[in-house]
């Protein structure tokens, strides 16, 4: 029991539960910047294109006329105050969906590639030359001198 308090606490001190807290919380943040970018932006240029700013009612298929109860007998109202008169087969939800998703993985996909190339821009800058090159240049310089 011992060994593992001690492996827990070299887990937490060695900065690998820190930089998780960190991950998670910039994920967060990335999270709702495309989901705003995605929500905001793009489904309102779908809006203009189609009239909608989703297809979320556009492709309903009706399966059932009884009206939705709770479990009290009372209709359950829907996001528009009215009772649901029937169950659907949501397909315009699901291409909202799969659209949201594709949107999604293009910006995560961008935001990488600009992380790669400015990684790769960085590890391809040459290092000056080392403290021994400088030396020994100093040395041969001298010795051509004298």
């Amino acid at each position: 029991m011992k060994n593992f308090v001690k492996e827990f606490k070299d887990f937490v001190i060695t900065g690998n539960m820190i930089e998780l807290a960190v991950g998670v919380i910039l994920a967060a943040a990335v999270g709702s910047v495309i989901k705003v970018f995605t929500e905001d932006i793009m489904m309102n240029l779908v809006a203009a294109i189609f009239g909608k700013p989703s297809f979320n009612d556009l492709f309903r298929v009706k399966v059932s006329d009884e009206v939705k109860t709770g479990p009290d007998g009372t209709p359950v109202i829907g996001p528009d105050g009215q009772p649901i008169d029937g169950t659907y087969l949501e397909f315009g939800k699901l291409l909202t969906a799969i659209i949201t998703l594709l949107i999604t993985g293009l910006v995560l996909f961008l935001i990488i590639r600009a992380y790669n190339k400015m990684r790769r821009n960085q590890a391809e800058e040459p290092a000056g030359p080392t403290e021994i090159d400088l030396l020994t240049e100093i040395r041969d310089t001298l010795r051509s001198q004298g």
